[in-house]
């Protein structure tokens, strides 16, 4: 199976990032509050993915399949939330590249972690001294992006 549309799928969401940031953090502005813009951004993408799911998703499963899943898959949503929320209030503080730093760093960290422990459904993948090189070298473009 071809890997190559997923990277670019990615590479794509990946993109839309700094832009989401910035307009985030400039909605604040305009209802007065990092709270209420992320609640706007919440509604609206809220609205898209009921869109989406009507034209792409067929029926919805049971409630028996609901009922069985680990409480853990519930709480993505408080994820996404302080995901967006932190980078509304941080936006205009530390600048698009810098933000973008910071929060590639702090999910190099996590899912190092996560990896190495198999949480939330990954496979294990131990930490090597690889990967640790690779964790060094994203807390020093954090720190070039940041500081230099």
């Amino acid at each position: 199976m071809a890997t190559w549309p997923y990277y670019l799928f990615a590479i794509a969401a990946g993109a839309m990032l700094p832009v989401q940031f910035g307009i985030n953090a400039q909605l604040a502005s305009w209802v007065g509050s990092p709270l209420r813009a992320t609640l706007v951004s919440f509604a609206v993408g809220t609205l898209v993915l009921v869109v989406a799911t009507l034209a792409f998703a067929r029926g919805w499963p049971g409630t028996d399949t609901l009922g069985a899943a680990p409480w853990w898959v519930w709480v993505g949503g408080f994820f996404g939330a302080f995901y967006v929320l932190g980078s509304v209030v941080t936006a205009p503080r530390l600048g698009a590249a810098a933000l973008f730093a910071f929060i590639l760093a702090g999910q190099a960290v996590a899912s190092l972690a996560v990896d190495h422990f198999g949480w939330v459904g990954f496979e294990e993948n131990p930490i090597t001294p690889g990967r640790l090189l690779g964790m060094a070298l994203v807390a020093a473009g954090v720190a070039a992006v940041r500081f230099l």
